[in-house]
């Protein structure tokens, strides 16, 4: 029988995670699921939690909480493939704001649904990014994605929002953010040997579709496809940021003239004016960095997912 090491973020999603326990721990035992289950203390926790569990032999670690404890999860369970060349499978259960992870990778929102999803075992192998530079010059794996400059500071500005969360919280700090991060740093963006110099406003790498709860940075993302995504938002007027978001909700952004969409295995972008603040799954990487190299690790990590994963 499957042993699962369940990984909890007491505070996600404002108190969620706590609240969630006695929940969990039941429908685990109805599923018939052999299971610890462990609360987070501190940042980090949960990372080193998860590399911990893999090394004791357990099947499965899930991350319960948002994208952040999701994150953590999966760079300990990296960190123990490092070390032993495997790991734990990885499962993940939602309690947290954005859940863009899950998301992208097929994990059913719905708790009740994601627990049975654990016991019915389906999984698939997806793509891990690591991206090095600023605050982490020894790397920082993600699932998700990489934002830099706008979308970065819209996500410092949701956190401010105590009364809101979810995808109104990075709403209101998308309209917020247009009046404190308007200068767009100018930036040299290698993609496989390929460059582009140019101002840009917002740089996302996807490895998977979805951030902010609603913002589809690219919709046609797929996280076992040996590829990221990017979008890369040209220097332009509030207004026009305005009429962008609407796109960006549905998806559709990809045709308007200040946008550009590329792929690549490895990208590096470097400020040659300006700085570049910067996130990986909604993890702050840098407040003000001038340089960041990321690249794609294909299929690294197997995640219990729906029995319909997001294929776009």
């Amino acid at each position: 029988m499957k042993k699962f090491y369940v990984i909890v973020n007491p505070v996600s999603g404002r108190g969620a995670g706590e609240l969630a326990i006695p929940r969990i721990e039941d429908a685990l035992r109805v599923a018939g699921l052999e299971h610890a289950l462990v609360r987070t203390e501190r940042p980090w926790h949960a990372a080193e939690l998860a590399q911990q569990a893999s090394a004791d032999g357990f099947d499965v670690v899930v991350a319960v909480g948002g994208d952040g404890t999701a994150n953590e999860v999966l760079n300990g369970l990296m960190q123990a493939k490092a070390a032993r060349g495997h790991c734990a499978t990885m499962g993940v259960l939602c309690v947290g704001r954005g859940n863009d992870f899950a998301f992208g990778v097929g994990v059913p929102r719905d708790l009740d649904t994601a627990i049975r999803t654990l016991a019915s075992g389906r999984t698939r192998t997806i793509d891990v990014g690591r991206a090095v530079g600023g605050d982490f010059p020894q790397g920082r794996y993600f699932g998700n994605g990489v934002g830099i400059g706008f979308d970065t500071v819209v996500g410092f500005e949701a956190q401010k929002l105590k009364h809101l969360h979810g995808f109104m919280a990075y709403l209101v700090g998308a309209l917020r953010t247009m009046f404190l991060y308007f200068r767009a740093p100018l930036v040299r963006i290698e993609l496989d040997g390929r460059a582009i110099t140019q101002r840009a406003l917002m740089v996302s790498i996807m490895n998977g579709r979805r951030m902010g709860g609603g913002f589809l940075m690219a919709p046609a993302g797929c996280p076992d496809d040996g590829l990221l995504d990017l979008c890369i938002a040209a220097q332009i007027s509030r207004r026009a940021v305005l009429r962008l978001m609407p796109r960006f909700m549905k998806g559709t952004q990809g045709t308007h003239p200040a946008i550009t969409t590329e792929r690549a295995r490895r990208v590096k972008i470097t400020a040659e004016e300006g700085t570049l603040p910067a996130h990986a799954d909604g993890e702050t990487l840098c407040t003000a960095g001038d340089r960041l190299d990321v690249e794609l690790l294909a299929r690294q990590i197997e995640i219990i997912v729906g029995a319909e994963t997001v294929k776009p």
